[in-house]
């Protein structure tokens, strides 16, 4: 069953071309998960490949001692004080985990958020000079909430992985990220990415259902 849902979603991506601003009516649920994985996943894979590359690289020119300006400056995006800090930093982890919060964060590429910004992952906005829109709800019923606005979707997940790479508040899931490739490992240090207490488990069951896994190798 695993080969005949990889043949049919890579046909999918390949054959079928959907728009992110526009939302069918009357949606199957095959139809949701063929419109999420011929949107989302080739930009997750995309960027994932561009990351990993970068991350190499600069590994490599830290060993050689070359580049030192260009890792200046990755140091000075990702609030780096050292090049080991840099390396947990730029690191990507998973393209299964990227995938299964990518469904949570926009419901399958359905949500307001990703239809009118391209935002996936529900990345606020605190720059007013930078594109964003307004949530349709303010928090606590006063304060408005702005979500960032992206021209592309790869701009959006790139953009998720900076987010994750330079935060204080993902300092422990890079550390675990870094050291192990164990996916379920991994998911247990994003505690802090969502307040609902099933967000963890919600994400290994959207990997285990959806065979997720099989984009990591």
């Amino acid at each position: 069953m695993a080969t005949v849902l990889c043949v049919s979603l890579t046909t999918v991506e390949a054959s079928i071309h959907y728009k992110a601003e526009i939302v069918p009516k009357k949606m199957t649920t095959k139809m949701k998960k063929e419109r999420f994985f011929s949107l989302v996943v080739p930009a997750i894979k995309r960027v994932h490949i561009e990351l990993t590359k970068q991350y190499y690289a600069i590994k490599s020119d830290m060993k050689m001692g070359k580049n030192r300006a260009q890792i200046e400056k990755l140091k000075k995006i990702y609030r780096a004080k050292t090049d080991n800090e840099l390396l947990l930093a730029l690191k990507p982890h998973p393209k299964s985990i990227v995938i299964a919060q990518a469904i949570l964060e926009s419901g399958w590429a359905t949500s307001r958020f990703f239809v009118k910004a391209k935002n996936i992952f529900g990345m606020w906005s605190f720059d007013k000079n930078e594109p964003r829109i307004a949530a349709s709800e303010k928090r606590g019923g006063k304060r408005t909430i702005w979500l960032r606005k992206f021209h592309t979707i790869d701009e959006s997940v790139r953009e998720y992985y900076k987010l994750i790479g330079r935060s204080g508040v993902f300092k422990k899931f890079r550390y675990i990220r870094y050291r192990t490739t164990n996916v379920p490992k991994i998911i247990q240090a994003l505690d802090k990415y969502a307040e609902t207490k099933t967000y963890r488990e919600d994400l290994k069951q959207l990997i285990r259902h959806n065979n997720l896994t099989k984009y990591d190798y």
